[in-house]
């Protein structure tokens, strides 16, 4: 009996022992780490490893070392194996989460959320990360519920309500949301996210005005806040409030924000109030940061044209028509095409119609021909089939394609066939 309990003895202080010395490797690596000798912490933990390959912590210590020295990879598969030998360990789980989400593998770190969540519940951060990964997957009632777990614990809590009122804005129920926002902002009349949203949500149900007074609030809550002009000189602009869009927009290129988009605005809005030489300063500038803009172009030929200097407007309106003309070319094709798919499929009078809308934006006798042969063909009428083989033979200069003579022929052949047989009827 005293052998047994003199061998436990020794088993016992060895484990003591042993207990001992891990708390010191452990200490010994936590001030590696924070004073950031991470070439060392790996060092350590990989001499550890050789004979202590099943040690969780000393896996996941050295995945902060390796991450704290940008070796993606290798930090990535030891939180991994942290995981695997302590499956449970929450802080092992939540870097192994918080890799995957960060380098795009969501359905990856979304399982080990779920877990993590199932085992703290009301543990915002792990809810936070679930939550938006249910938004990129487009799981939205997943996020409502988890977002409705939390707003049953506390109510009046902006974060929960915006959180969940962005949810159903993206679901398209615009009036819950609305509802939810107006809600937080109620209870923060200074939230500037429900503002945000709000003037969003009034801006899509068309109500413009009331979107924007929302704005202008926020603006005088904080007047630093860029983004609040850019979404009204937006709304402004689409009022053709071009007065108030103007004042807008030089508040946000006086920011240091000289984007082409707010520059040509702000020169169009000059150029409605008849001041076409304010508006040709930023017009030009707009025009250095983007010549293929046709809008910005138009604008330039109107400007130069109200302070008669007629060379400059001749040379912008011409680059206008040079910049839309293969716009139009690419039109004309598309509604060839779409004329020979209703052609195809029996549609002959919608047919005919795309023919003739192709012919205004692209003339082409070829679109001639192809009426004409439906009005033969297909309607059996001749008076029609009559006209337009005219002005295809009368076109032909025009053509993009050269016919042969051969064919020429034919469809003089068959114009004199049909002329002969109403003069029959008559």
């Amino acid at each position: 009996m005293n052998k047994i309990f003199f061998v436990f003895a020794i088993i016992l202080c060895s484990l003591s022992q042993l207990v001992a010395q891990n708390k010191a490797i452990s200490s010994r690596i936590n001030l590696l780490l924070l004073n950031g000798e991470y070439e060392k912490v790996i060092d350590t933990c990989r001499l550890i490893l050789t004979y202590d390959s099943s040690n969780p912590e000393i896996h996941y210590k050295m995945g902060i070392a390796y991450q704290n020295t940008l070796n993606d990879d290798s930090a990535l598969n030891c939180f991994y194996q942290a995981v695997k030998l302590s499956p449970d360990n929450k802080v092992y789980n939540f870097s192994l989460v918080k890799w995957y989400y960060n380098i795009g593998k969501i359905k990856m770190a979304e399982p080990l959320l779920y877990k993590l969540c199932s085992m703290d519940s009301l543990n915002w951060v792990y809810a936070y990360y679930l939550s938006n990964i249910y938004m990129q997957l487009n799981k939205y009632d997943d996020a409502i519920n988890i977002y409705n777990r939390f707003l049953k614990n506390d109510s009046t809590n902006c974060v929960y309500l915006d959180k969940m009122g962005f949810t159903y804005l993206r679901k398209g129920d615009f009036q819950i949301a609305t509802d939810l926002y107006n809600k937080s902002l109620s209870i923060n009349n200074e939230n500037l996210t429900a503002i945000k949203n709000l003037s969003y949500l009034y801006a899509l149900t068309i109500s413009t005005d009331t979107a924007i007074q929302i704005i202008s609030r926020g603006i005088e809550i904080d007047s630093s806040d860029i983004d609040l002009y850019i979404r009204r000189a937006q709304l402004y602009y689409l009022k053709s409030y071009t007065k108030r869009a103007l004042d807008d927009y030089l508040v946000i290129l006086a920011s240091g924000d000289s984007s082409k988009l707010y520059l040509k605005r702000a020169g169009i809005c000059y150029s409605y109030n008849l001041q076409p030489r304010e508006a040709l300063g930023y017009l030009l500038e707009a025009y250095k940061a983007d010549s293929s803009d046709y809008e910005t172009c138009s604008y330039l030929g109107q400007c130069y044209n109200r302070i008669k200097n007629l060379e400059r407007s001749i040379y912008y309106y011409n680059r206008v028509i040079k910049i839309l003309t293969p716009v139009e070319r690419q039109l004309g094709l598309s509604l060839v095409l779409l004329g020979d798919s209703y052609y195809y499929s029996g549609k002959y009078q919608d047919a005919i119609a795309s023919y003739l809308e192709a012919q205004d934006k692209w003339p082409d006798p070829e679109n001639y021909m192809k009426i004409a042969n439906a009005y033969d063909e297909k309607f059996n009428n001749r008076k029609n089939a009559i006209n337009y083989y005219q002005k295809f033979l009368d076109n032909l200069k025009d053509a993009r394609k050269t016919y042969p003579m051969e064919y020429i022929e034919s469809i003089k052949k068959r114009l004199d066939y049909l002329k002969k047989e109403i003069s029959k009827v008559k």
